[in-house]
């Protein structure tokens, strides 16, 4: 274990885990439960560090039955799932704790939202450096490597450390209203901003 970076406290039968322990893997993440000859087996609980947590039954390392409760206390289900989807698009928070008022925009489910570093993507388990194409938790710890497959998924889908003009410009409203082409700024919102802005 020692070599792999993990870390076992509880009974032994034989040289083996055996009774009640709690293993924690090199990612933080942690078993408490049930041991069988070195492996996972009975009732055991695995603690994410993102404060999530999967309750099982497990069978020779195996989980056979479970559930999965996410950091908010959301616990997900297999059917009736109608927790953001295309009906509902709040998050858990504002489910529980009520819509902030209008003007007020809530990011993520988490409020204030994490501060993404400079130049990298919020991937839901920890920060994703494109360039580097590795993935830290949210303590600065590796996670893994990113694929081509994760890499396009976190670019696409992701929440990124910087913004891109998406709305009002006052210089192209100018534009705009002098009739001037502006051509190529297909990011500007649809909604004519000159009636906002006086000009004289």
């Amino acid at each position: 274990m020692e070599f792999s970076g993990s870390s076992y406290c509880g009974s032994y039968r034989n040289g083996r885990m055996e009774g009640r322990g709690e293993y924690k893997l090199p990612t933080q993440t942690r078993y408490e439960g049930e041991m069988k000859d070195g492996m996972f087996h009975g009732k055991g609980v695995l603690y994410f560090p993102n404060g999530s947590r999967y309750e099982g039954t497990w069978e020779k390392g195996i989980c056979k039955q479970g559930h999965y409760t996410f950091s908010d206390g959301l616990q997900y289900q297999d059917t009736d799932w109608d927790y953001c989807d295309g009906y509902d698009r709040r998050f858990y928070t504002e489910r529980c704790n009520g819509l902030k008022p209008a003007g007020v925009t809530q990011l993520t489910n988490e409020d204030p939202p994490r501060v993404i570093p400079d130049g990298c993507y919020d991937c839901g388990d920890g920060f994703y450096n494109p360039s580097t194409r590795v993935v830290n938790d949210y303590q600065g710890n590796f996670l893994r490597n990113a694929d081509d497959e994760e890499h396009d998924w976190i670019v696409q889908s992701c929440r990124r450390s910087w913004d891109e003009f998406v709305g009002h410009s006052p210089v192209y409203s100018v534009l705009e209203e002098r009739g001037a082409s502006v051509t190529g700024r297909d990011s500007i919102s649809s909604h004519s901003s000159s009636t906002l802005i006086k000009h004289n």
